[in-house]
């Protein structure tokens, strides 16, 4: 069972991280801190959101459109971190 539950909590690790640093990236380009403008950071942009797209699409689609706040990123934040710390535990009896 370790041999399931650690690969898959270390994606999961993987997934938190990515999606922490396209969060504050989006604060950071919204607050214009960041210009996407430039090269690097355009570029970061476009592999942060091509990563992550797979995983917030279907959220987007069952909810509710409010507009220019997009609360995918949330949703999917609270599903990872439930997934690591109370389900994948319960389900490998770890808990």
């Amino acid at each position: 069972m370790l041999a399931i539950y650690g690969p898959l909590q270390l994606i999961l690790n993987i997934v938190y991280f990515v999606m922490i640093v396209h969060i504050i990236m989006s604060w950071l380009i919204n607050f214009q801190v960041l210009n996407l403008h430039q090269p690097v950071v355009s570029q970061i942009w476009q592999g942060l959101n091509n990563l992550l797209q797979p995983i917030y699409a279907p959220i987007r689609r069952i909810l509710p459109n409010t507009g220019q706040m997009d609360l995918a990123p949330l949703v999917a934040l609270i599903i990872v971190i439930s997934l690591q710390r109370f389900i994948l535990p319960v389900i490998f009896g770890f808990a």
